[in-house]
């Protein structure tokens, strides 16, 4: 019997990157792509802030084509909605009925993906939910994932920890409170490397800017050509 087919939804994150790497040890599914949401104003990832050049690295190195939705800034939620069902009814016509997410624990988002994909008659998959997440980011440490971050909440966040990379050094300065692998929005990262990947991205930091209580932190690709603003 042929495994259903899937898209990864790939926010250029550790844990999108994690569960890529689970789902494809547990085999239960047959990734044909990653879907990307794209903030077109900026040309990054949306929230993660990574330029479109890593993303593309990203995607390389696992094997995978990328589908990119772009959005613009701000972008009411009936947009996001309305774009995001008809990329995912253009993949159910070619076959595609599952998607795969990196969510963690928060019951209300995955009660809303559940809910958009039954709208075009797909269904999610979620590998790591409800892993304790201290083991679960002790786990990818040990693994070999190397990830930064790319983008952390201020409030929850001390902001010289911008860029950091995500290892036992900066579990230990988290705040009480802060989740470790920050899925309660206090960080988000890009992930460079690990055993989801066929080789390493390589970048350099650069530029750190604060935006509406958020600190971003500019990877660019070594290599690549200058193609947007910091």
């Amino acid at each position: 019997m042929s495994k259903p087919k899937a898209l990864m939804c790939w926010s250029s994150g550790k844990d999108a990157a994690w569960a890529l790497h689970v789902a494809r040890l547990r085999n239960d599914v047959q990734f044909v792509g990653l879907l990307t949401t794209i903030t077109e104003t900026y040309g990054r990832v949306s929230m993660h802030g990574v330029r479109e050049e890593i993303l593309e690295a990203q995607a390389e190195s696992v094997g995978l084509p990328i589908t990119k939705v772009y959005i613009p800034s701000p972008c009411p939620n009936e947009l996001y909605e309305d774009k995001m069902r008809a990329t995912l009814g253009a993949a159910l016509s070619r076959g595609v009925t599952r998607a795969v997410f990196g969510d963690l624990y928060l019951e209300d988002i995955r009660e809303y993906r559940t809910a958009q994909l039954a709208r075009v008659g797909m269904q999610p998959v979620f590998p790591l939910w409800g892993m304790p997440t201290r083991k679960l980011a002790a786990e990818m440490i040990a693994s070999g994932l190397r990830a930064r971050l790319t983008c952390l909440d201020s409030r929850k966040v001390p902001a010289e920890l911008a860029g950091a990379e995500f290892g036992n050094q900066l579990l230990a300065r988290l705040p009480a409170g802060v989740d470790p692998c920050g899925e309660n929005g206090e960080f988000h990262s890009c992930c460079l490397d690990g055993p989801m990947f066929g080789k390493p991205v390589r970048v350099e930091v650069g530029d750190v800017e604060e935006r509406d209580g958020f600190v971003f932190t500019d990877l660019k690709l070594i290599g690549a050509a200058e193609t947007c603003e910091a």
